[in-house]
């Protein structure tokens, strides 16, 4: 009787820890959210925290990878491009810090996004990416001084031109940061 009893443990707790074994490999970590502050001490794009469409990113070194598909091995590959201009972009007298990211979920496509580092008082807040173009080529990034306004340079593709065709035509988006946090494009 003992036997069976000492078996039927067994047995569970060899269950359980197989359980235990799927859960901690078929599981991601928990990524901390984008409203976490990215950085204590100056500023580091590329060691940079923030949420890109609904999923949190973690750039190390300039880069992330995420799973595009639950299960697949796809991944989208997030980048940090650079172009990082300074200036106080949401009215509190601190610098913020404005520059590009990349993401590439491995089709023909870059998709190429602006985002701004708020400095607040216990580090930097991230706002949400705002998308510019696909296979475009940034040029310049800057604030002109007092403006509050985020002016993105690029070369897009004119219209009617075959995503083949390199980008030449000139191009400003201009954007700034609402008293909420979110980067919005403007209307001018």
């Amino acid at each position: 009787m003992h036997t069976k009893i000492l078996l039927a443990v067994i047995g569970i707790v060899a269950i359980a820890s197989g359980y235990l074994v799927y859960i901690n490999k078929h599981t991601e970590p928990a990524q901390p959210t984008a409203t976490t502050p990215v950085q204590k001490d100056g500023f580091d794009g590329k060691n940079a925290s923030f949420v890109l469409n609904g999923e949190n990113i973690i750039l190390v070194n300039g880069m992330a990878e995420i799973t595009t598909t639950p299960g697949s091995a796809t991944k989208t590959k997030v980048t940090y491009f650079g172009n990082e201009a300074t200036a106080d972009l949401d009215g509190d007298g601190a610098e913020d810090v404005a520059y590009l990211i990349t993401s590439d979920n491995g089709g023909s496509g870059t998709f190429y996004y602006a985002i701004v580092a708020l400095k607040k008082a216990d580090g930097y807040e991230h706002t949400n990416p705002f998308f510019i173009g696909d296979r475009i080529a940034p040029q310049s990034t800057y604030i002109p001084q007092g403006t509050r306004e985020l002016h993105i340079n690029y070369a897009e593709r004119r219209d009617g031109e075959p995503m083949t065709t390199p980008p030449s035509s000139g191009a400003v988006l201009l954007l700034k940061v609402t008293p909420g946090g979110v980067l919005e494009g403007l209307m001018r």
